[in-house]
């Protein structure tokens, strides 16, 4: 038995071994560049229970920092919209204010909406809608969103669609007029070098995360209005059309 070639291998196990090791503890640190964030430049590890910023798992939480709260702690939340969440949009629709209070946003469909008004961010929702006979008042679900900010515009728009199919994706962007493409795929990214503007998919189809450093995260989601939701609502929503519209959850 050749006794050094035996001990070479068992060396060889140990550092692969250890490698998962670290693989497997491997925990991401984040870090808040904004002059003003009470955590500048503190070095913020992630929770255990969520240690990724970009997890490769679709179900996974990811790891998040409130870089303008105090405790300067990371947290685990989802990549999709929290519909029951602070400052989120959803249903027909039914909004969750900054505070936590629920109000519902009785409007005109076709028509656009100023969201969030600051002095260098507009955020505006076009509204699409359906009116049965009879009823005195449309129901309205979010059809796109617009967002203004140092002088470029982006957009992002839930696609019509007579029938729901999740192997299509039903997300269209664009900047500053131009249609943007992101490539299906759990954690696909475009990213604008000029302002740092950044598009991730949250999931392969449907789902992104748009991050406006120091500025805004929006995280949107694409869904349809089922036939349950139809007859529970009573919407009558017409065979032809699944209106398929936004949910959005805003982080600033």
């Amino acid at each position: 038995m050749d006794v050094s070639r035996s001990s070479k291998g068992f060396i060889l196990v140990l550092l692969l071994l250890a490698l998962c090791v670290m693989h497997i503890n491997a925990v991401d640190t984040q870090i808040c560049v904004n002059l003003n964030s009470p955590c500048f430049f503190k070095k913020i590890p992630c929770p255990s229970e969520c240690p990724l910023m970009s997890p490769s798992n679709l179900k996974a939480k990811f790891c998040f920092l409130d870089c303008n709260s105090p405790i300067c702690k990371s947290q685990c939340i989802s990549r999709k919209p929290n519909c029951n969440g602070r400052s989120s949009a959803c249903l027909d629709p039914r909004f969750v204010g900054a505070d936590g209070i629920v109000f519902y946003f009785h409007v005109r469909r076709n028509e656009h909406f100023g969201l969030v008004s600051d002095v260098n961010l507009q955020i505006n929702a076009r509204f699409m809608g359906h009116r049965p006979a009879g009823r005195p008042r449309d129901y309205t679900w979010i059809q796109a969103l617009g967002v203004l900010f140092d002088s470029h515009i982006f957009s992002i728009e839930a696609t019509p669609s007579a029938i729901w199919d999740d192997e299509v994706d039903h997300l269209k962007l664009s900047y500053n007029g131009t249609e943007l493409v992101v490539p299906e795929g759990h954690l696909s990214t475009w990213q604008c070098q000029e302002n740092q503007l950044k598009v991730a998919r949250t999931s392969n189809k449907n789902s992104v995360m748009i991050t406006l450093p120091e500025v805004a995260e929006i995280s949107v989601n694409v869904v349809p209005v089922t036939k349950e939701d139809s007859r529970i609502h009573n919407y009558q929503i017409p065979d032809d059309d699944c209106f398929a519209h936004l949910e959005v959850q805003f982080k600033f």
